[in-house]
């Protein structure tokens, strides 16, 4: 298993910097968070020993396991799911980037549990819908600009970027108008800031388009168990 983990992640590397290359990117820019929901303890053990150091988890509770069984020092772990308000003190607590805040709501609540729990500074990104698809969360473009001024007005939240995660297309080229549309949100809003955005069928159109943190999953594990 460390065998083919290492292959993978030498592979994704490799296409990772081809694609910055095109781009005329620097590779370094780019960070790969290994997806790691639905993968046991010991596959992702397996991960790190192969070169993995940033996680992707969907859901609070199955990281909790894993965080406290690998700990905060030995990787970096984000939170790249929908966050529920219930699960919101966990997430602070566990997480080093919570990647998925898509409200005023959910912004406030994280960052008075920051206050209340001792956190000086939580790494946040706003994920966007830009799709308008009722089976994913995401904040509509219209209504960014709130969250975007509520954010800068935290004391311990940090807004650092911006995700999106686009319709699922055959062709992955078809992503490639809502990576455009990211990009320009992100020079506008947050010139310099982090974009996370592209998976395993697309994230070299993803890194094309100005990408500066992939999210891999099934390229890296195989399929979900």
């Amino acid at each position: 298993m460390h065998s083919q983990l290492a292959d993978n992640l030498n592979d994704i590397r490799q296409r990772i910097g081809n694609a910055a290359i095109r781009a005329g990117r620097d590779p370094a820019e780019v960070k790969l968070i290994a997806v790691s929901k639905t993968h046991p303890v010991e596959t992702l053990r397996g991960a790190i020993a192969a070169g993995a150091s940033i996680f992707g988890e969907n859901k609070v509770q199955e990281g909790e396991e894993k965080i406290l069984n690998i700990g905060r020092k030995n990787a970096e772990w984000h939170l790249i799911g929908h966050l529920q308000s219930n699960k919101a003190r966990k997430a602070v607590q566990l997480f080093d980037v919570i990647q998925s805040v898509d409200s005023v709501e959910l912004a406030e609540r994280l960052e008075r549990i920051c206050i209340e729990v001792g956190r000086d500074e939580l790494t946040v990104f706003v994920q966007v819908d830009l799709a308008g698809e009722e089976t994913k969360s995401g904040v509509p473009e219209s209504d960014l600009p709130e969250l975007i001024e509520y954010l800068t007005t935290c004391k311990c939240l940090r807004f650092d970027g911006l995700m999106v995660l686009p319709p699922f297309f055959d062709e992955a080229e078809s992503t490639r108008p809502y990576f455009k549309r990211l990009r320009a949100i992100r020079d506008e809003v947050l010139p310099g800031g982090e974009l996370s955005m592209g998976m395993s069928h697309d994230f070299e159109i993803a890194i094309e388009e100005g990408a500066t943190v992939v999210r891999v999953g099934t390229s890296i594990f195989g399929r979900r168990v």
